[in-house]
């Protein structure tokens, strides 16, 4: 515009069709890439078609959730990492999924920002489609929203949503978890999206030199290590769901062990954890010795190298533990479930603490 007079277009606004125009067309090919039984993964419609009975099922329950990144997006946005957030995207949401026992069926992606970046949003959505492929599922549709003034100059954010399905009287709600069954654990792949904002702050007061090799691992620079993908445990627990191997699963989030183990849970039912089974990883005990973290904190707001918790019954733990190193999972006991109070203890490394079904935090030691 060259006076108050002049005709206005949305690209004097902040808004460019063309650039998002553009998007399009050069994500069109990842989600290709993406296609699955039931989905042909084609962009540009109002919504996205899924036949269910085109992928196999005769009679499904549909489970849906939808989960974002968090504040792991500003590490990814200052330090130039935007291939794997997309990955992070997805497996918050199919391992949401795959705790219920439903398989992944397809995917839609929000990313919202003040302006396009050239190659920041392709940058992004590829790791989508990656994380959609090593999921199973079809990244059918999303929506890429510019909006000049909501967002600093360089920021964005995305939201992710995943519906997946489960034959009726095939899903897994926890009831069947008993007194007697072992829990094992399947080993994170690092932070994965829980916690980052007392990382950042760790990361703000003890001046951390993120472009440096890492202190607990020298081969790494700190911010590859801080960045790690969240694992996807899709592929690996889909055949013990199907085997009928798994009584419950827990996928570790906010809250840690403490708070998402009891979810799955029936009345009577208290699970024991012991955090000395399995030694913390060095990245886990770095933020600890950094942070003069308590232990407690520890257990409540980081997976401490736990990712996902299966409730297995005794007799069937070899078995399990079998299948899933063969499908590249480490795999370590945690505990056990006891009767009791629905909730979880967790003890060891320093202390003893529980939640209770109502969320109320007791310690003991």
């Amino acid at each position: 515009m060259d006076g108050k007079n002049s005709p206005y277009t949305y690209e004097d606004a902040g808004v460019s069709i063309a650039a998002g125009n553009a998007l399009v067309k050069a994500i069109a090919p990842l989600a290709r890439a993406t296609a699955r039984p039931g989905a042909t993964s084609e962009l540009g419609g109002f919504g996205g078609f899924f036949d269910p009975k085109a992928a196999g099922y005769e009679d499904p329950l549909l489970v849906a959730a939808n989960d974002g990144v968090g504040t792991k997006l500003k590490l990814a946005i200052e330090h130039d990492r935007h291939n794997t957030v997309g990955i992070d995207l997805v497996a918050m949401c199919v391992n949401d999924l795959i705790v219920q026992g439903a398989e992944p069926l397809f995917f839609l992606d929000y990313f919202a920002t003040g302006k396009l970046e050239n190659g920041v949003a392709e940058r992004v959505v590829a790791g989508i489609a990656e994380g959609c492929k090593v999921a199973g599922c079809a990244l059918i549709g999303g929506e890429t929203a510019e909006m000049p003034g909501m967002y600093a100059p360089g920021d964005y954010d995305l939201a992710g949503f995943c519906v997946g399905a489960v034959e009726r009287g095939e899903q897994l709600t926890g009831a069947d978890v008993a007194p007697g069954d072992v829990l094992l654990g399947l080993g994170s792949s690092g932070i994965h999206s829980n916690g980052y904002s007392l990382v950042r702050r760790l990361a703000a007061d003890k001046d951390w030199k993120l472009d440096r090799p890492a202190l607990f691992d020298p081969d790494r620079l700190l911010i590859d290590a801080l960045i790690e993908p969240t694992r996807i445990y899709v592929k690996s627990l889909l055949p013990l769901i199907h085997g009928a191997l798994v009584h419950g699963l827990a996928h570790i989030t906010g809250g840690g062990l403490l708070e998402n183990i009891p979810r799955i849970l029936p009345e009577g039912a208290h699970a024991v954890v012991d955090a000395d089974l399995w030694q913390q990883p060095r990245l886990m005990a770095f933020l600890q010795a950094q942070g003069a973290i308590e232990p407690e904190e520890m257990a409540r707001t980081f997976n401490c190298g736990v990712g996902m918790v299966l409730a297995v019954a005794e007799g069937d733990v070899e078995a399990v533990t079998e299948k899933l190193q063969d499908a590249g999972e480490t795999v370590v006991t945690v505990g056990s479930i006891r009767e009791g109070k629905r909730g979880c203890t967790v003890r060891g490394r320093r202390g003893t603490w529980s939640a209770l079904a109502d969320w109320e935090a007791v310690h003991d030691g």
